[in-house]
């Protein structure tokens, strides 16, 4: 059968530019690139897919991937799919390759902050995982279906920084020149690539500089306003989506079940499980609304563990009846928002799977949440290259496990060859069932599908007058009186700001001048700050008032006569605190999780 015309015909229709077939390599899909944007209407993935159709007709023989042609692969021409996006990925997974399919359900991480250019040890550390020298050809050579960013800067300050290799974010400019290259490396029949990363806001904040923050989840269910924690996540996701990123590894769906978590911590929106539900609900429905993925985590429940595991492998010892009604309810709540993706947790249910890690067990993932949650979107699993998981399988074994578990996504697999070796070989042997694997890859297409439908915001929408109005909003409203008075000044004369670090006190100080207070180095009143990772030893037994800026729990130590609960150290934060304690606003928020000897609010 003659070559056919009408892939090309119908990208140009769709005004996009086509890649040639002798521009790209045997068995990748054909690519789309428009450079002004890195999101596209369903109706031109329409247009690429009928051209598609018409090339599919020409046989079997018509290309392959690194796995090599496979008996599935459509001979003949079918109808073309709707703009349904579901029917879009399953028309697509008829005519990729093995290797294709594989690539779809893989979410490594690259190094370098450009996509098609990197530094010599960029290029050298990506040569030695993956065989290529930049993030752009790793796209192409393993036909990924999604790239992870991430930002090993978090340090002592981020209780997830261990799973970081590398970082891959610098500024917002950078960030939205990185996407939008790996978005032309890794188009699929006209559908974005997924591009996540985890910008939960508090101590988990891969982008940190340059945008509007959030304060801790724990700040967002003190403010106890599901509608403004939708208007929040709605600004969060329009700035992630001017970024390029699409999927957000957030929120937290975590219900704590008191202190001693520090891995969850003020992570979490609370103790509450219905109260968390309803912040779940609102963060899916704000990022989702912008074009953004949610993704709650870490099913079915981290709170209720001190076991952080990055390091091992945290044991459930709740009743079934207890994991129902005290972990499950905010996970309900993302599966009635219809969250795009669930994140499953490195935990050992003893109620359910005793012994299995919750990202491999078929009983959790399948009986659990497919069957007894009626959840039928994407399941990624949590970042491969955590201790519960290395310290049991090699990378082909445990991206084979995963697969076969339920998993539809596999984050940051330690070896990106090996998983991929893994599962071609599990498929060519049998033990990985095809229709599996197909399964695993439409659900991530359909996903994709579902993200073509966004245009990309502007990059000057990011951290925008109107963005940094919505954070001062939450901001304010997470503050907490745990004792002292509700009104008026708290302060009185020449404060001294001691505590926390040194931009977070120039913060504060700087918010009290503009708010007409005296601020000195030395005497006066002491304004302590306290924030995550500090102990009883980092307390200030002579301060008049203590600023609890992560978990509230330390305030319970103190005796100041004011205990305040900023829930957050962002600048915003600090300049909520300055208002409070200046008598210039009141603070309404109330603890999301209970302080020994303190009420959840004093007001």
């Amino acid at each position: 059968m003659p070559p056919q015309p009408g892939a090309a015909a119908a990208v140009r229709a769709a005004g996009a530019t086509p890649v040639e077939p002798g521009d790209r390599p045997a068995g990748v899909l054909l690519a789309v690139t428009r450079p002004s944007r890195t999101s596209r209407s369903l109706s031109v993935a329409a247009a690429v897919l009928a051209g598609l159709l018409l090339a599919a007709g020409c046989g079997a023989d018509g290309g392959s991937g690194a796995g090599g042609n496979h008996p599935h692969r459509s001979a003949a021409p079918t109808p073309t799919p709707s703009g349904d996006p579901a029917e879009q990925a399953a028309y697509l997974v008829r005519h990729l390759s093995d290797a294709e399919l594989v690539g779809q359900v893989l979410m490594p991480v690259a190094y370098g902050y450009r996509a098609d250019s990197v530094s010599r040890q960029a290029a050298a550390h990506n040569r030695s995982i993956a065989g290529a020298d930049t993030p752009a050809r790793i796209v192409r050579k393993y036909h990924l279906g999604g790239l992870m960013l991430v930002n090993e800067g978090g340090g002592d300050a981020d209780p997830t920084a261990e799973t970081n290799p590398t970082s891959n974010i610098a500024t917002p400019a950078q960030v939205r020149r990185l996407t939008g290259g790996l978005q032309q490396a890794g188009r699929t029949a006209g559908l974005p690539m997924l591009i996540g990363t985890d910008q939960e806001f508090g101590t988990v904040l891969r982008i940190g500089t340059g945008i509007s923050p959030l304060p801790t989840g724990l700040g967002v269910g003190a403010a106890h306003d599901p509608k403004l924690t939708r208007t929040a996540w709605s600004m969060a996701g329009a700035e992630l989506a001017a970024l390029g990123v699409n999927v957000d590894f957030a929120p937290d769906a975590d219900v704590l079940g008191g202190p001693g978590n520090t891995v969850i911590g003020s992570r979490s929106f609370g103790s509450d499980p219905t109260a968390v539900a309803g912040q779940v609900s609102a963060a899916v429905g704000g990022l989702q609304g912008s074009g953004v993925a949610a993704s709650p985590k870490h099913f079915p429940g981290h709170g209720h563990t001190s076991t952080d595991s990055h390091h091992a492998m945290p044991v459930l010892t709740q009743s079934r009846a207890q994991l129902d009604a005290q972990d499950l309810p905010p996970f309900r709540a993302a599966v009635g928002a219809g969250s795009w993706l669930i994140m499953a947790g490195h935990l050992d249910v003893q109620s359910v799977d005793p012994g299995v890690p919750a990202t491999l067990s078929h009983k959790l993932l399948h009986d659990v949440l497919r069957d007894q949650l009626h959840y039928d979107g994407v399941v990624v699993s949590d970042a491969l290259n955590m201790a519960p998981i290395t310290d049991r399988y090699d990378g082909g074994q445990a991206a084979v496990h995963a697969l076969l578990a339920g998993d539809d996504l596999l984050l940051e697999p330690p070896n990106l060859p090996a998983a991929q070796h893994g599962l071609l070989a599990a498929l060519k042997s049998g033990q990985l069932p095809r229709s599996r694997l197909v399964e695993a890859a439409q659900r991530v297409l359909t996903l994709r599908a579902r993200l073509a439908r966004f245009d990309q915001p502007a990059a000057s929408s990011v951290h925008s007058s109107g963005h940094e109005k919505v954070a001062r909003q939450v901001a304010a409203a997470a503050m907490t009186v745990l004792r002292g008075r509700c009104s008026g000044p708290l302060v009185s004369g020449t404060v001294r700001v001691t505590g926390g670090t040194e931009q977070k006190r120039a913060w504060l100080s700087a918010a009290l001048r503009a708010d007409g207070v005296s601020v000195g180095d030395s005497g006066g009143t002491q304004v302590a700050l306290t924030g995550y990772g500090d102990t009883t030893a980092d307390l200030s037994p002579g301060a008049a008032v203590t600023v609890a800026m992560d978990e509230p729990y330390l305030a319970a130590k103190v005796h100041s006569p004011t205990v305040l609960a900023s829930f957050g150290a962002t600048q915003e934060s600090m300049v909520a605190v300055a208002d409070v304690l200046a008598g210039r606003a009141r603070a309404t928020g109330r603890s999301p999780v209970a302080v020994p000897g303190l009420p959840r609010s004093a007001c």
